[in-house]
């Protein structure tokens, strides 16, 4: 069809002219959109968590995802909050401090989730407490146990016992079980949650008659640690205390086999605990040696074995105490869901601050002034590649 001929055919049609839609139209559309959103809201309590759901600390968060997953199942499985089923919404801060902020702020502000959970890593953890405190909306850390995470916290809590405690309980495990008393201390210069455990070790074991032969950190950015290690050996420890995570944990152990530190030498704290710290069902360079932690796959109580066995039925493994702690600090926070009488942010803190005597997976759980747990801490023994209940003791 030539122009000439278009032009024809046009003239003889009627065009209706275009008609944008009414002001009126317009805004009922949107309200019905927004209803429509706010309904489904409505239906549903929202919870925040960010961990690490890759990079290098992608075990600690991928594990605690798991146990949260559990929780949420069983409690909406049970008809949730009084009838209102609960719902996660994960951020993976890819193991990266500097990522925290944009994630926590993204849950609260475009999320609006009633509380936060997370995070595993205490640097990671500080950061977040401090958008949650700025927002006023309850968090609860599965597992991060350096002291300045609570510290002077309104809205921030934790289910797991403080560095303080920890590193307390470390130093009488040496003394009283282990009848040592000569130990050196190694760890993360730079980071919180090494630098605070070390410490708190430090000052303990002392206070019982033991003596520091070596109080050594290395820089975060060490991936080699033989020299350190021989300096160490030098001056004849009975035990060494390495409280630093388990991916580092992994190379320090390798080379301190190779300088002739055995593992039943080894101390360490709850950073250790990851399936990825040892070689499943093999006599490894950590053969023997021991840490704190928040539980062990065969703790002795009910609580523990009950989870256990859930937990195996769901992901066909056995759980580690992140996963544990994750269940603990999700339940924790329902049960405080539970008892408000009208859910608000404000009113979930204070009911979180009221949580006592809470029976747990990881043991009887306390929040006590501070917002910390008051639990027991668990010492296990790595044997052929599985970690092994071998006593507790309660937080000082």
């Amino acid at each position: 069809m030539g122009f000439g001929e278009a032009r024809k055919v046009l003239s003889r049609k009627k065009v209706k002219p275009f008609r944008a839609p009414s002001l009126i139209a317009l805004v009922a559309f949107l309200a019905l959109v927004v209803l429509s959103s706010c309904k489904k809201r409505g239906d549903e309590i929202r919870v925040g968590a960010y961990f690490s759901l890759s990079g290098t600390d992608a075990s600690f968060g991928t594990d605690s995802q798991k146990g949260i997953d559990l929780a949420v199942e069983q409690l909406n499985a049970a008809g949730g909050i009084r009838g209102k089923r609960v719902k996660v919404l994960y951020e993976d801060d890819q193991s990266r401090a500097g990522n925290v902020s944009e994630k926590v702020q993204t849950l609260i502000d475009r999320e609006d989730v009633v509380a936060v959970l997370g995070e595993v890593a205490s640097s990671r953890s500080v950061i977040g407490s401090l958008i949650c405190e700025q927002k006023k909306v309850p968090m609860v850390t599965p597992s991060s146990t350096a002291v300045e995470v609570t510290e002077e916290r309104e809205y921030t809590f934790r289910a797991c016992f403080t560095d303080e405690q920890q590193g307390a309980v470390a130093a009488r495990f040496v003394v009283d079980y282990l009848k040592k008393t000569r130990a050196a201390v190694f760890y993360t210069a730079q980071d919180p949650y090494s630098a605070g455990l070390a410490r708190s070790f430090r000052e303990n074991f002392t206070k019982l008659g033991g003596t520091i032969t070596i109080d050594k950190g290395y820089p975060a950015s060490e991936t080699s640690f033989g020299t350190y290690l021989e300096i160490i050996k030098a001056t004849n420890p009975e035990v060494v205390f390495m409280p630093v995570y388990y991916d580092v944990m992994s190379i320090i152990a390798k080379d301190a086999a190779d300088v002739g530190i055995p593992g039943e030498m080894l101390l360490g704290g709850d950073g250790w605990d990851s399936d990825d710290l040892v070689t499943a069902k093999s006599k490894g360079p950590l053969q023997g040696a021991y840490f704190t932690n928040h539980s062990a796959p065969d703790a002795p109580w009910p609580e523990a074995r009950t989870f256990a066995q859930a937990f195996r039925k769901k992901y066909d493994k056995t759980p580690n105490s992140l996963s544990a702690q994750a269940y603990d600090s999700a339940r924790v926070l329902f049960d405080a869901m539970a008892r408000t009488t009208e859910l608000t942010r404000e009113n979930l803190a204070v009911a979180l601050a009221n949580t006592k005597a809470f029976q747990g997976a990881t043991g009887v759980l306390t929040i006590d002034e501070h917002h910390n747990a008051n639990k027991p801490i668990v010492v296990n023994r790595i044997t052929d590649g599985e970690f092994h209940y071998v006593t507790e003791y309660l937080a000082p």
